[in-house]
């Protein structure tokens, strides 16, 4: 089985990813997409998405990130995955997924599933560009308004020779209501010969064992189960292993938060180092109620030592010790 950490615009940026990967389970991340138009965008585009390029592509704890792509042209698509791999990518993968309005407009992502051709021609357009030793893969829903191209769409990305599918089991129409139906997604692993990756609704380890069964799917993409509880994947391949091994608590959580807050109130400008800290606290709270109060808190702070002072006000006092002799 592999776990792979889904990407999420504006949310799992490279700090993120280096934290979640140091804490294990995770084989592969994937970035947020660059966005690809007309024409080849200059490397720096690549390195501010994807920072790994400079460290060999992968996080410090040495999981690959696969760098994504988005965009509705065959040729752009293929000129900027070239010059992804010649930057270092390990991987090249491509957005047919995304349910924006915004960048659905902009002929992009999940409203290209109306077009399972082009889905096709994109895909394979990439494919013949990047050099056979790096894996090309993409990431669909089960369709736009409805589940009816979904097989469709599946059949035109094999026959384009992507290395690996991830489906999202809903349809853009679905957004991220419950369930997923991953039922769905062994319809595609019946009719194709590489590897398909079940995403989707996956919080707990039952849930990956019932997505894992019901998909037919041997490794799964997890997304905002992990950022609920970061320790998610660590604890999805223990029980996998039927192996005991202990979650977090919220003093390993807190001194994880503490650390991030850090790491953004020096690495980014005072008007964006907020941001992150909140998006995560966002989600942190839907498991650990201590998030929520301190969300509470901050919520409307934007000055980045403040809110790192109210963090430590609310964190532990073993979790604070451990943050001075940092």
């Amino acid at each position: 089985m592999r776990l792979i950490l889904a990407p999420m615009e504006g949310v799992i940026d490279a700090s993120m990813r280096a934290l979640l990967t140091q804490i294990g389970g995770l084989d592969r991340c994937v970035t947020e997409f660059v966005r690809v138009s007309d024409r080849l965008l200059p490397p720096r585009v690549f390195y501010r998405l994807c920072p790994e390029l400079q460290q060999g592509g992968t996080t410090p704890a040495g999981v690959p990130v696969f760098l994504q792509l988005l965009g509705g042209q065959a040729q752009p698509m293929a000129d900027n995955a070239v010059r992804a791999a010649e930057l270092g990518a390990p991987g090249i993968d491509i957005n047919f997924g995304c349910p924006a309005k915004t960048v659905n407009r902009s002929d992009g992502g999940a409203v290209l599933l109306r077009e399972p051709l082009r889905v096709g021609s994109i895909a394979a357009a990439v494919r013949r560009a990047v050099p056979p030793g790096i894996p090309v893969t993409a990431k669909i829903r089960l369709g736009f308004e409805d589940r009816s191209p979904f097989l469709d769409n599946v059949r035109a990305l094999a026959d384009a020779g992507v290395d690996e599918l991830a489906v999202h089991a809903r349809t853009r129409s679905d957004g991220y209501k419950p369930p997923a139906w991953w039922d769905e997604i062994a319809r595609a692993v019946e009719l194709v010969d590489f590897p398909v990756i079940a995403n989707g609704e996956i919080w707990s380890p039952d849930d990956s064992h019932r997505a894992r069964a019901a998909s037919r799917c041997e490794d799964l993409m997890l997304g905002r189960g992990v950022l609920c509880r970061p320790d998610l994947p660590r604890l999805v391949r223990a029980a996998a292993d039927g192996v005991d091994t202990p979650a977090l608590d919220w003093l390993d959580i807190a001194e994880l938060l503490q650390g991030f807050a850090q790491q953004k109130r020096l690495a980014c400008a005072e008007r964006h180092a907020a941001g992150p800290v909140k998006q995560w606290l966002g989600y942190l709270r839907h498991y650990y109620p201590q998030a929520a109060a301190l969300f509470a808190d901050i919520k409307r702070l934007n000055d980045p030592q403040t809110i790192c002072a109210v963090i430590r006000n609310h964190t532990p006092a073993r979790v604070q010790a451990r943050a001075v002799a940092a």
